[in-house]
Order: structure tokens, then sequence, then C-alpha cells
């Protein structure tokens, strides 16, 4: 018998009752069990310390109520393993700080990685100053620049001019991000700290000279692999199929930098291919703790991560970061 199904841990998650729905689903419960990780729901309205014990916690929690109390927890109980450090995940909370450390990733291998141009807008009556100022290029995508999963925090537009600038009804900070045309196709990278997974989705159409043209002022949307009704076309299918994922070896080079730049285990992030340079990709957001059962396997997956945590390989992301 292996030491593993041998000896039993307990992975704790503290996750809003939506979170627990899509992601503690009993396949990944079922597989998790059968290889020795038993998880337990996190009661964060019991003090924590009560609870114990734990080999490793996850949440996905900025509370400041809650960051005292892991706070507390690693001081009294060093051994434990807490997945992810709030201030980590707070960084992913705001459309500009997320992206900064792209920035900072050397790529080699004839690709390359950034961000589109953005600029972030306090007051929208400064809105047509800021544009002119960074050299912003129409189309550009508004985001709201707090990031933090509620519905209003997804709700951006596409905007093709100044007039459409002009006809947001804004009433908080936000980010204006210059659209690229990237094949109308996303890429989405999941992360659970050294398992790493590409998948490909549909994203906003290519927009042409012409159609910028002719396009009205701005369109709505919710997020940018949800394309609206109107830009959905008959071979959206074969589109995608069509695309090419990046290679290998580029995007585990890019999510491993990511991942030690950020000090953080699990993510995803949105990654295009820029259509103007041959090589070149774009990093558009990043999400903490995304939707994982959306992801081909996640179940093996996100057990083999805890079996990381649990058994403290050097390539977990230290609980001191």
């Amino acid at each position: 018998m292996s030491e593993e199904s041998k000896t039993r841990y307990r992975i704790g998650y503290a996750l809003a009752p939506k979170k627990v729905k899509s992601f503690i689903q009993p396949s990944l419960l079922n597989l998790a069990k059968e290889r020795g990780i038993d998880l337990f729901p996190v009661q964060t309205t019991k003090p924590l310390i009560d609870q114990l014990p734990f080999d490793c916690i996850i949440h996905k929690s900025s509370d400041s109520e809650w960051r005292n109390q892991l706070e507390q927890l690693l001081v009294q109980n060093p051994s434990v393993v807490v997945i992810d450090r709030p201030e980590a995940i707070e960084r992913l909370h705001n459309r500009v700080t997320m992206l900064q450390a792209v920035n900072q990733l050397e790529i080699a291998n004839g690709f390359s990685i950034g961000v589109p141009k953005q600029v972030s807008v306090e007051n929208p009556q400064s809105l047509i100053d800021c544009v002119a100022s960074s050299g912003l290029r129409f189309p550009v995508i508004a985001k709201p620049l707090v990031a933090n999963g509620t519905a209003g925090s997804h709700q951006m537009s596409l905007v093709f001019n100044e007039e459409g600038l002009r006809g947001l009804n804004l009433s908080q900070p936000f980010v204006l991000q210059e659209f690229v045309n990237h094949g109308g196709v996303i890429f989405k990278v999941y992360v659970a700290g050294q398992h790493i997974q590409c998948v490909k989705r549909k994203s906003l159409p290519d927009i042409s000279e012409e159609k910028l043209s002719v396009s009205e002022n701005s369109v709505s949307f919710s997020q940018i692999s949800n394309v609206t009704a109107q830009d959905q076309s008959d071979d959206g299918v074969e589109l995608i199929e069509a695309a090419e994922l990046p290679l290998s070896s580029f995007v585990t080079e890019v999510a491993s930098q990511l991942r030690e730049a950020l000090k953080l285990n699990l993510f995803n992030f949105d990654m295009i291919r820029d259509s103007r340079v041959e090589g070149r990709h774009l990093v558009i957001d990043i999400n903490y703790f995304p939707g994982y059962a959306k992801m081909p396997r996640y179940e093996t997956i996100l057990t083999d991560f805890f079996l990381d945590i649990v058994h403290n390989k050097p390539s977990v992301v230290s609980k001191d970061c």
C-alpha cells in the first residue's frame, strides 16, 4: 500500500455558496477521497482556530475579519498551508494592478507577452482628455476598475468612437483598454500550482477599419468571452476549431512566471494572439480561483494540486510569500 493511500489529509474550503456549488462537485470529492484527500467546509461565522485540524485551507475572500483569522492561524499553526494569501489575491481585484506583473515576464524562444495599452479613469468628466493624452486608439473596451467577481464588475462596453465614450453611463472608476484584433478567439489558461491547462473560447470578432466607420457608438457585454448575440456568426464553432493553441512550452513559461510574480497558486488568465505582430500575445485579464469545473479533467488536476500541497513540494508557492 502506498504512502499516499495510507495517509489522509484534511483540506478546508472557505468559499461562497455559489462557488461551492460549482467547484465542490461529487466527482471532485470522490476522486480526492480515493487519493487520501478529505475536503471539509469551513464555517466562516465560527472561529477558524476551533475548526482545526487542517493541513491546508483554500479560500476566495479578502474580508478583513477573515484575513485576521488567517493571520492568527498562521501564527499559532504555521504548519497549515493557506492557499492563497489575501494580500496577493487583493492585487487581482484591480484591473490596473492585476496586469502589472505581466510586464515583468521574460519570455524566450521568439515569443513575446504584454498587455494592451490601457488607462485608468477616476473621473468620467476627464474621459476624453484621458484618451487623447494616453494615445489610445479606437475601438476601446471600458471595464470597471474593480474586478471583485460581482455582476457589476463584469459589465463592459466596446466603444467605437468619442461619441460612444460620451454615452457611457459610468458612476465608478474604470479602465479603458485598447481593443486588439485577435482572430475572434481567446485562450483561457488555468493554473493550479504547477498544473496548467489552456483552452480556447470564442471572443469578440475582429473589427476592420470599414466596420469601425459604420458601427454604432458602443456595444455592451458582460465578459469578453461572451459575445453579444448580434456579433455571433454561424461559423463560430469552425473559427474556434481552426484556431491553433499557443505552444505548450510558451503557455507553461508564461503561467509559471506569472505564478511566481503574483505569488498565487489558483488563478487563470485570458490571453489573445495579437494579429498585428507575429509571436506576440497579450494578457487582458487575470482572475483568482476561476470556474475550474469548466476545465476538462478538473477533478484530476485539482486533486494532483492538493497532493502537491500536502506533500509540501517546492513547486507550490510558499504560504509565507
